[in-house]
């Protein structure tokens, strides 16, 4: 088993944060597990200090080595007005990580929308003029580059795109490879497809044409990706991203009322199916970024606990039969 934090820093954290040793052990070291999001007051007693202030991000990071980073993603407003992070948050951000730490970040949504959000289905559709914009998408890296070193996953979290939107896939392929080849070669691109349609071979060779990489989302009404998995995981190379976010965000918030310390909606058979997608990854060395929403079984923290409780049993059983097969 490899711990995933430098060796400084893992004796800094046996010092301050000895409980927390026993859980970062995971099975390989191409496999990365965080939560979506971090700042949760009803994980204190789990992740935090039960009582007094606290960098939310610093605790987390004794705990985890990978976050998923969403509050970026909502950037586009009424008039076109786009709001990228704030050089102050950025730099806060960076200070409160060890120097391998790792973020996943939701690129703008103000450059992944075909058209600004519609709730009222009888009017007409308002096009976004900076979709896939180089230039827009060229600010947001210098508006991240504090936490230059640290800076995991891209992702591109496009909506369900139907024909008002988008005539089809070799539109999408058309407009996003010309989009991708003018992006800097410096950072990892990922793409969440909330399009069903789309993921077919066709897709996954489009990623892989285009050094690309795909987004496992478990849970809105998404097709089920361990078939998706099973089906094109040949296609898949060097790196995939899974977000496990559950599919009744309303109801589990109704039964938690927004408190995420305790399971309540367990999906073991879900979590040993995805111990068993992790371990064929980590054998076809793909590097893995698996992130849990709380909403999912309605508390990421103790979700996780149980994904690398389900890891290092597959992991022990492993080095038996591997020291089994030596004799």
């Amino acid at each position: 088993m490899v711990i995933l934090i430098s060796r400084g820093f893992e004796k800094r954290l046996a010092l301050a944060h000895p409980r927390n040793c026993l859980i970062i052990k995971i099975m390989n070291k191409s496999l990365r597990v965080g939560t979506c999001s971090w700042k949760y007051d009803s994980w204190r007693g789990l992740i935090y200090p039960q009582k007094g202030s606290v960098n939310y991000l610093r605790e987390y990071s004794y705990h985890y080595n990978t976050v998923e980073v969403d509050q970026w993603f909502w950037s586009l407003f009424t008039g076109d007005k786009v709001v990228l992070p704030k050089a102050e948050i950025v730099q806060e951000y960076a200070n409160s990580v060890p120097d391998d730490f790792s973020f996943c970040i939701k690129v703008p949504n103000s450059i992944t929308l075909t058209h600004h959000y519609n709730t009222d289905k009888k009017s007409s559709l308002q096009a976004n003029p900076y979709f896939l914009s180089v230039d827009l998408m060229r600010r947001f890296l210098d508006s991240i580059g504090l936490l230059s070193g640290r800076i995991g996953p891209l992702i591109f979290q496009f909506e369900y795109l139907n024909k008002k939107k988008m005539s089809g896939q070799a539109e999408f392929f058309e407009k996003f490879g010309a989009f991708a080849e003018q992006l800097p070669d410096d950072y990892r691109y990922c793409l969440e497809i909330r399009n069903p349609n789309y993921l077919g071979a066709e897709y996954f060779d489009f990623l892989s044409s285009n050094d690309l990489y795909h987004v496992f989302l478990h849970g809105y009404y998404m097709p089920s990706i361990f078939d998706l998995y099973k089906t094109h995981k040949k296609q898949l190379k060097n790196l995939v991203v899974i977000r496990l976010l559950g599919s009744d965000r309303q109801g589990i918030e109704k039964h938690t009322k927004k408190k995420w310390n305790e399971i309540v909606a367990p999906k073991n058979k879900d979590l040993e199916n995805l111990s068993e997608l992790i371990g064929d990854l980590c054998n076809r060395n793909v590097e893995t970024f698996l992130y849990v929403n709380n909403h999912f079984e309605g508390s990421a923290p103790r979700t996780v606990s149980k994904v690398k409780e389900l890891l290092d049993i597959r992991s022990s059983r492993t080095a038996a039969l591997s020291r089994k097969t030596a004799l």
